[in-house]
């Protein structure tokens, strides 16, 4: 069941458009989330541009980060934010990551940029993950495409087993792997993600399955609402 929407009107800043206002506001709920000394899981792409700044601008105490790319890794440095490896935090108290499509039940689409595959090792190593979209985002039917992460090796026998899906040309995984999209229905994502998981060569898909994410928090123009995800609370 949704929660209450938190009402508040966000000012336009450089005339910027209801789709950026909506991922302003979301990232700036989120950021609130945040406590001194969290260990933090910073996802990918342009709604987490908005949460960065706001993470800076608490100047929390003792929060250590994980960041899924090169570029948010930059990012977050450049705003004072600490950086470590997953490996050095372990398990996160938090992480936060936006997300291509939402459905109803909480499945989401992500991977836009890439970096599915570190966004959800992150989110599976949080104890509670948040997840922040634009009102745009939310769809009654996930729809294609799906993005892929491939090995290299043998990826046409691959991509031939994933039909319909192609390569996005020259674009790589923050780690190396091919990035591809499946093209076909999305009509049952738990039957398709099983599917795609069992491919041989696939690393990761962009299916992110409801029980993954604790809190999904969608803004715009009236402000923020705040729905529980599929996640069990702690």
């Amino acid at each position: 069941m949704a929660a209450p929407r938190t009402t508040g009107r966000h000012a336009p800043l450089n005339g910027e458009g209801a789709i950026a206002r909506g991922k302003r506001a979301a990232a700036l709920a989120a950021a609130e989330l945040l406590q001194d000394g969290m260990r933090v899981g910073l996802g990918t792409g342009s709604t987490v541009a908005f949460l960065l700044p706001a993470i800076a601008a608490r100047q929390l105490r003792g929060l250590r980060c994980v960041a899924t790319s090169p570029q948010t890794a930059s990012a977050a440095l450049a705003l004072g934010l600490a950086i470590e490896s997953l490996d050095e935090l372990g398990e996160l108290d938090i992480a936060i990551d936006g997300a291509d499509q939402v459905d109803p039940e909480g499945w989401l689409v992500k991977g836009g940029g890439g970096a599915h595959t570190r966004e959800k090792i992150v989110a599976s190593a949080a104890a509670s993950f948040v997840v922040i979209v634009s009102a745009e985002k939310l769809v009654a039917r996930l729809a294609p495409p799906v993005p892929l992460e491939l090995l290299a090796f043998g990826v046409q026998r691959t991509l031939s087993q994933l039909a319909p899906a192609r390569l996005r040309g020259g674009v790589v995984s923050p780690d190396g792997g091919l990035i591809a999209d499946y093209l076909g229905p999305v009509e049952q994502p738990r039957e398709l993600a099983a599917r795609l998981s069992a491919t041989p060569g696939l690393i990761e898909h962009g299916l992110f399955a409801p029980e993954l994410t604790r809190t999904i928090v969608i803004g715009d123009d009236d402000g923020v609402e705040v729905r529980a995800g599929g996640a069990p609370a702690a």
